[in-house]
């Protein structure tokens, strides 16, 4: 999602179309966990997260310049301190091996250009056990009002995250139109 689209992530209506909350309370987050909010865009889960670890940190990962400016003024203005912008490539999320406790990607996965690459880099980033915590609108289900090219089957998405390494641990159905899918490394 190019960043145009701030409005569009910062709508008043996601919370009744995505529970957001929801999803973020069900994710087991530790007070000092570094966890990594893969394609952040606006910010929308990072700035909710950041409360969660207090002693930890929340690495706000865009590959847009004009995302990473906007993530560090609104940082700056809402004196959130344990955010940090951080400007990844294609390929790489450029960031050193076993440096997360877990990842979250909202609706990004499907948008990757390089996936394999990617998910070896996250793989990589991931402390032993990490968790990558994956949430895509669901491509079994025609009700949820998405195209069909922004949608995963929960099947697809094991499939592809076990070729990277992760293991499914479980999947949580509780979202009105997403998968909330949990990998361990």
């Amino acid at each position: 999602m190019g960043h145009q689209a701030i409005n569009w992530l910062e709508r008043d209506n996601r919370e009744a179309e995505e529970a957001p909350s929801a999803a973020i309370s069900a994710l087991e987050i530790q007070p000092d966990d570094v966890i990594a909010d893969i394609g952040a865009g606006s910010g929308y889960y990072t700035f909710r997260l950041a409360p969660l670890v207090p002693r930890g940190r929340v690495i706000a990962i865009d590959i847009q310049p004009e995302m990473i400016e906007f993530l560090t003024n609104r940082a700056r203005g809402e004196g959130v301190k344990n955010v940090q912008p951080h400007l990844s490539t294609i390929t790489s999320l450029e960031l050193p091996p076993e440096s997360l406790d877990s990842a979250i990607l909202v609706d990004v996965y499907h948008e990757f250009s390089h996936p394999v690459e990617m998910l070896a880099s996250l793989y990589s980033a991931l402390k032993p056990g990490g968790r990558l915590f994956l949430l895509e609108y669901r491509g079994e289900d025609p009700e949820v009002p998405i195209k069909p090219l922004h949608k995963m089957t929960e099947a697809q998405a094991i499939k592809e995250m076990k070729a990277s390494g992760l293991e499914h641990f479980k999947t949580l159905h509780h979202l009105p139109w997403q998968h909330l899918m949990i990998f361990e490394k």
